[in-house]
C-alpha cells in the first residue's frame, strides 16, 4: 500500500509526466514563464516554429497575433492600409509553461529567430488550468 503524495510530491510527479496531463493541484495558481517572440510575415519561420513548440516541445499553449504596424532595429515601419493587402506585417508569438520547460524551449527556438527577438518574464497562471492529454 502506498502513502498519499503531498501537494509538493504530486506537483513534482506531474512535472515528470507528459506536459498536457491534468495535475491534481491545478486549481491553485502556479508559477510559469511567459515568452514573447517577435517575427514578421516575411520571416517564414512561423510554421516551423509552431511545429517545434507544439510537436517537439509540447508547451502549454501558444498564440500568434498579427500586428497592424510595427518597427524594429532598422527603424522601417511595417504597416498596412486599406489599399495595401499584402504587407510585411509584424507577428507576435506568445507561449507559456513552467519556468524550466520555458527555458528549455527558449534555448531550442534560438535557431528560428534573430538575436534579441525573444523576451520572457515570470507570471502566475490563475484559475482552474487543466492541461489536455496528448497521445
Amino acid at each position: 500500500m502506498t502513502e498519499p503524495q503531498s501537494d509538493t510530491a504530486a506537483d513534482a510527479a506531474a512535472d515528470d509526466e507528459a506536459p498536457y496531463a491534468a495535475t491534481p493541484s491545478s486549481a491553485k495558481p502556479f508559477s510559469a514563464t511567459m515568452v514573447r517572440v517577435y517575427l514578421s510575415e516575411s520571416d517564414h519561420e512561423l510554421k516551423p516554429l509552431l511545429k517545434c513548440l507544439h510537436d517537439e516541445l509540447r508547451v502549454c499553449g501558444a498564440t500568434v497575433t498579427r500586428g497592424v504596424a510595427g518597427f524594429g532595429a532598422s527603424g522601417v515601419v511595417h504597416g498596412t492600409g486599406l489599399v495595401d493587402l499584402s504587407s510585411d506585417l509584424p507577428l507576435v508569438l506568445e507561449f507559456f509553461d513552467r519556468p524550466e520547460r520555458a527555458r528549455a524551449a527558449i534555448e531550442r527556438i534560438k535557431d528560428f529567430v534573430e538575436p534579441g527577438h525573444v523576451v520572457s518574464w515570470g507570471v502566475e497562471v490563475e484559475g482552474n488550468h487543466r492541461r489536455r492529454r496528448r497521445s
